[in-house]
């Protein structure tokens, strides 16, 4: 179990059960939790650089409202009158979503996206934008018109990215919940870098109208949260649903070694492999696994070039270096590579639906390293310099590709710093993912609080 970090605000020691039971109790209003995320937002967000916009008057108004209905015994469920943060690449009416671009800094849209208008129906209070990898193409969270957003346990270092923002004002205790989207890894490696939990669903689950696209086959939208007790309560609101719990007795879980993707840190893989010790775990091998990280270098960049075509030709300058790079990159992609990208992704989605049907889940950490520096783009491991952004997708992309769900969940702190364990499932799995996840951190909290003196 992961501690907040320090200096952390009034949400990272709450739960949004806890804070819904104050609301109804009468012992605290939506005014209340609304007033503290905006006074942390702004002792801590200079700092750590969560947000790209802030919304005073607008959370202000729906604290407001949402008080006023739950006084009138209108109750929109668990998350009426609690503050989200919503990553800036998702459409908000009225409210300035800019893909942490100059292409679109002063863009206010004028309709909600899906995922936004069922945040509002069930009563959440967006408080804020949360800051993006500029057009969510990145995964260390550090290239943004916004500039980079800075990792609550060590200010000098990645939050990961894209959902960087998102992770960033949860770990930090800005706000209790924030909603995040993951193509290859852009909610699971920030939740991993900052130390809470992130969900990618299965591909489809959570409608994407109103989120500005990198990879339309791959794109998902996901709630992150410090708890998966949380992160399932935004899940169910997010995906529309509230799935019974499953029944997680006997659960089978297969590890996967990470080194069969890419070179690990030790300490990163002990303490993923560790938070699995409650329940019975068998090590497996994924046939070509690594090879689905190639394939999803090919379809999301053939993908994402197809969406930045228009803007590429028109104003390639106002891309950051580093995106516009890559960007081109992508467009040396050709059509017998995409072929080949998708053969390899059926024979591996055929072999890994085969082992999913042994086991309920498979296990892996999230990321093989620990967060980097801010703006360093090569890590020493074992001798061997290792390419960051290339190590913080390598074990994450390769579920993505297959459309699976997966969580990352807090594993340990290792010199200071978070590390995850993923958790991969079947698709439309997700509440058993955060079953088990809820398991493991119970388990690992009450192996802790035992051993203390």
């Amino acid at each position: 179990m992961i501690g907040p970090p320090p200096g952390a605000g009034w949400f990272a020691r709450r739960t949004v059960t806890e804070l819904a039971g104050a609301l109804r109790a009468g012992t605290m209003s939506p005014d209340d939790l609304v007033e503290r995320a905006l006074t942390e937002a702004a002792r801590l967000d200079p700092e750590l650089n969560a947000f790209v916009t802030v919304d005073v008057p607008g959370a202000r108004a729906a604290a407001e409202r949402a008080g006023r209905e739950l006084s009138a015994g209108l109750d929109r469920g668990p998350l009426h009158g609690i503050p989200v943060a919503v990553k800036d690449v998702v459409d908000t009416a009225g409210l300035r979503t800019t893909m942490g671009s100059r292409h679109h800094t002063g863009r206010v849209p004028e309709h909600d996206a899906e995922c936004v208008r069922r945040l509002r129906a069930a009563g959440a209070i967006i408080v804020g934008k949360a800051a993006t990898h500029e057009f969510a193409f990145g995964p260390t969270g550090d290239r943004s018109a916004n500039g980079a957003t800075r990792n609550p346990y060590r200010r000098g270092h990645v939050s990961g990215g894209s959902s960087g923002g998102s992770a960033a004002a949860v770990a930090a205790g800005i706000v209790p919940l924030a909603v995040g989207t993951d193509t290859g890894g852009s909610v699971r490696i920030p939740a991993a870098c900052c130390g809470i939990v992130g969900l990618k669903p299965t591909h489809g689950a959570v409608p994407s109208g109103g989120v500005f696209p990198v990879s339309p086959t791959l794109d998902t939208v996901g709630p992150m949260a410090r708890t998966a007790g949380d992160c399932l309560l935004l899940w169910n609101v997010l995906a529309g649903q509230d799935v019974p719990e499953p029944d997680i007795s006997g659960c089978r879980v297969g590890w996967v070694a990470p080194d069969a993707l890419h070179p690990a840190d030790p300490r990163v893989t002990e303490a993923a492999r560790a938070m699995l010790e409650p329940l019975p775990v068998q090590d497996v091998a994924v046939p070509d696994v690594a090879r689905l990280r190639w394939a999803y270098q090919v379809i999301q960049g053939r993908e994402v070039h197809m969406v930045h075509a228009g803007r590429l030709a028109a104003a390639p300058d106002l891309y950051d270096e580093e995106v516009l790079a890559r960007l081109h990159a992508a467009g040396r992609i050709t059509e017998e590579d995409t072929a080949a990208a998708q053969t390899i992704r059926k024979r591996v989605q055929d072999a890994v639906t085969a082992l999913l049907g042994r086991h309920d889940l498979l296990a892996i950490p999230t990321v093989p390293i620990l967060p980097p520096p801010l703006d360093v783009r090569s890590v020493p491991l074992d001798g061997t310099s290792i390419d960051v952004r290339a190590a913080l997708l390598s074990l994450t992309s390769p579920w993505s590709v297959l459309g699976l769900p997966a969580v990352s969940l807090p594993a340990a702190l290792v010199d200071g710093l978070p590390t995850g364990l993923q958790l991969i499932a079947r698709p439309g799995a997700e509440r058993l993912l955060l079953a088990v996840a809820a398991r493991l951190a119970d388990a690992n909290q009450s192996t802790t609080t035992a051993s203390q003196p």
